[in-house]
């Protein structure tokens, strides 16, 4: 896993050091990079702080970059720093998922407030996908019968008709609620259904 780190994405290297040095003032860390490409080559879905992109490079844009960065599922919050005639391009932006945007020029404590918000938000983020990667592991333990079983009784239902539904006998539904409840580390159906969750929105689950 990366450190928490603002990259800097713009072609002009005076551009890039003011920002760098302005960061480091407010103990931000951070890495300068020249072009959206050079990025591209580092980034991956791992990454953890922020990206300070400029919208118009050489090359590859920044709202190219975004688009990119969007395929591979690198979810480091985009805040794009903008000329007035790229406005219209950075409001699209953020609809299309990018934390925020900047006028050039911008009001220095406003950047930083900006990015220290936006790493607070990705940390979250974070927070959350690794509680969601512990929870599917725990998930990945249970066998198909034991499975079978959560799904009832997360359904509400009593060990009785669990055991009917699947044509065995009772003691064993009781057995394998106690191996879900075990390999869950949880102690009631309730806490159970509390813990699954995060889950509840993910494709995959």
């Amino acid at each position: 896993m990366n450190s928490t780190t603002t990259h800097i994405v713009d072609d002009d290297p005076a551009v890039r050091d003011a920002l760098q040095w302005l960061l480091q003032s407010r103990s931000v860390s951070s890495q300068t990079w020249k072009s959206a490409s050079d990025f591209l080559a580092f980034a991956s879905r791992d990454l953890s702080g922020c990206l300070l992109l400029d919208v118009r490079m050489p090359g590859m844009s920044g709202i190219e970059l975004f688009d990119r960065l969007r395929a591979l599922h690198c979810h480091l919050p985009v805040i794009f720093l903008t000329g007035h005639g790229d406005v219209p391009m950075a409001v699209q932006a953020l609809k299309d998922g990018a934390f925020d945007f900047l006028e050039k020029p911008y009001d220095d404590n406003a950047l930083v407030d900006k990015v220290l918000a936006a790493i607070a938000q990705d940390t979250k983020r974070s927070a959350k996908d690794t509680s969601i990667l512990l929870l599917e592991q725990k998930l990945a333990q249970l066998t198909q019968r034991e499975q079978e079983v959560m799904q009832r009784i997360l359904a509400g239902k009593l060990n009785k008709i669990i055991a009917d539904e699947l044509g065995i006998a009772m003691r064993t539904v009781e057995v394998h609620r106690s191996h879900i409840f075990e390999k869950m580390k949880v102690r009631s159906a309730v806490e159970l259904s509390q813990i699954l969750g995060p889950l509840a929105g993910n494709p995959e689950s």
